[in-house]
């Protein structure tokens, strides 16, 4: 039971705010009778509230539970006055993202006050073949992530995604030759990002810093060497706040 109301939850993870009930049902592959009782439990919990009728979006207080994780919640406290500078240098938007699966997972966000406006959100996940830090993920992340993620598919999500797996491959090669994971309008048309990798304390990629913005003006070499600085102050930093120091 436990299980079925979980795939309930899931359904949301595509990024939509709002769900109706055969939605939900479809999704899950539970029967609307079923669906409807479990999505009754989850609002009397508050996983879930109902936004209109026949209509359900996610509560509060899945928002409370997710920053008590006390991975992501330390790396965004640890990364988040780096982030500030990028965002101060650049006056584009920035992220802080971890790997979830195949996707990036975007747990810090700061809007560009000058840049246009885009479609990541902090929670939200996106495909890695199409993304700066996604890339980066899939570059460090040894052949098995990339293998799934090849298996999976690689969605369009614009003209300019890649989606054959030879040209995605020499792409990765790319990214760990120059040390940094580039988007250039795969995700969003016009948006462009570059982003690099932050380390654990045994050198493992636990993370990626980015600056996103308008294709046009966007200056990826410069920006490139700024985000890869900054990712590698944050990555000297994280050893001592495992320590505790």
């Amino acid at each position: 039971m436990l299980a079925r109301g979980l795939s309930l939850l899931d359904a949301f993870l595509a990024g939509d705010t709002e769900l109706g009930l055969a939605e939900l049902a479809d999704r899950s592959g539970l029967p609307k009778p079923t669906a409807h009782r479990l999505l009754g439990e989850l609002v009397e919990w508050g996983a879930v509230e109902r936004s209109r009728p026949g209509h359900y979006r996610l509560a509060g207080k899945l928002f409370r539970l997710g920053q008590l994780v006390p991975r992501h919640r330390q790396l965004r406290q640890a990364a988040l006055p780096f982030l500030e500078e990028l965002h101060a240098t650049s006056g584009e938007n920035v992220h802080l993202a971890v790997p979830d699966d195949g996707y990036t997972l975007f747990v810090e966000k700061l809007s560009g006050t000058e840049s246009m406006v885009v479609g990541s959100r902090v929670g939200g996940r996106m495909p890695s073949h199409c993304t700066a830090t996604g890339k980066v993920f899939l570059a460090w992340g040894g052949r098995e992530r990339l293998r799934r993620v090849v298996d999976a598919g690689l969605p369009r999500l614009t003209p300019r995604t890649i989606v054959l797996p030879g040209l995605l491959h020499q792409d990765l090669e790319r990214t760990l030759a120059r040390g940094v994971g580039i988007n250039h309008e795969e995700a969003e048309p016009g948006v462009s990002a570059v982003a690099a990798p932050v380390r654990g304390a045994r050198g493992e990629v636990v993370a990626a810093l980015s600056v996103t913005g308008c294709s046009q003006r966007l200056d990826v070499e410069r920006l490139g060497r700024v985000v890869r600085a900054a990712a590698g102050a944050l990555s000297a930093r994280l050893p001592a706040l495992a320590a505790g120091r």
